[in-house]
């Protein structure tokens, strides 16, 4: 089908799938045994196929989408075979999330006009939001634009260390203050700094705790209603971090955050080392949020924007 282009090029491709290895190879292992002794799609070949996909982590909602797909096309050809089977999924569900307008992107960028572009980085604690924001400045640096860092995690000592061993790691500035003071206080200093610097990016890492979302909540307004007395429309994308390797997990951790604060865009890290990576299709179908990036590796070189056609093609290859 036309999906499947060639977007990205060979050595990112490669990473993809190697980043994909372990979700592809458990995929396949119990799609063989769902089709074993069949040559034609039938109704327990689908009831199978069913199964494989939640437990693959793609989600209910998105495999009864995608099963519903598939029981059109066998009602259609009358006669599908197995062997066909991987093909026909790889283009329904490419086909299901091109109606979303997520996961178009080939490079890293950030929309012209505004500058600086303020990023705000939400998740809980441990899936890999500090490790993101380094490689995702980065790739914007790389691309030659000025990036500033604010450690806005003051709740944890360890937040601000890890963010400063990112900054000097790849040479970009960093605002920070002690532990415990007041993270509206440090976003509203990072901001003062980027404007007086003429910084192109401002990414805002945030406290990850989800407890108690109603201080979660609080917490990331003030944020927010102060980063606005220095840049009127900040900030310019909510980016929430989820750690693939939580499955269904990951889909509960959206629905708090959503909940919790206005999220616009999502990262989904940690999936070379999982089998869960079924979650990223569906997360990318349930949420109509943009699934931004996705964390294969863990080089710095390994997260990258996530391109829904490259993903199915890498994971049903």
């Amino acid at each position: 089908m036309s999906f499947f282009k060639k977007i990205f090029s060979s050595e990112k491709k490669e990473t993809l799938d190697k980043g994909l290895e372990k979700s592809k190879s458990s995929f396949f292992t119990k799609l063989n045994k769902a089709v074993a002794g069949k040559s034609k799609v039938d109704d327990d070949v689908l009831d199978n196929l069913e199964e494989v996909l939640v437990t693959s982590d793609v989600g209910v909602n998105t495999t009864l989408k995608v099963i519903n797909r598939i029981e059109e096309r066998v009602a259609k050809d009358k006669y599908l075979g197995t062997s066909e089977l991987n093909q026909i999924l790889r283009e329904e569900i490419a086909a299901l999330l091109s109606e979303t307008n997520s996961g178009e992107a080939t490079e890293f960028s950030i929309p012209e006009g505004k500058k600086p572009h303020v990023i705000m980085v939400v998740g809980v604690n441990g899936v890999g939001k500090t490790t993101t924001i380094g490689k995702l400045a980065y790739q914007f640096k790389k691309k030659g634009l000025n990036v500033v860092l604010g450690a806005g995690d003051t709740f944890r000592a360890a937040a601000i260390d890890q963010l400063q061993v990112w900054a000097d790691r790849v040479d970009i500035p960093i605002v920070k203050q002690s532990m415990g003071s007041d993270p509206a206080s440090v976003a509203f200093d990072t901001l003062q700094s980027a404007v007086t610097n003429n910084a192109d990016v401002v990414i805002i890492d945030t406290a990850g705790r989800l407890h108690n979302k109603v201080n979660l909540m609080n917490e990331l307004t003030k944020v927010k209603r102060v980063m606005r007395k220095v840049v009127d429309d900040a900030p310019h994308d909510v980016l929430l971090v989820l750690d693939g390797s939580t499955g269904q997990n990951a889909f509960e951790q959206a629905k708090q955050f959503t909940a919790a604060t206005e999220v616009t865009s999502l990262a989904v890290t940690k999936l070379d080392g999982t089998a869960k990576g079924g979650v990223v299709i569906g997360i990318s179908d349930q949420f109509q949020i943009p699934v931004k990036y996705i964390g294969v590796g863990e080089g710095i070189e390994d997260l990258q924007v996530f391109n829904k056609y490259e993903f199915v093609d890498s994971f049903f290859k």
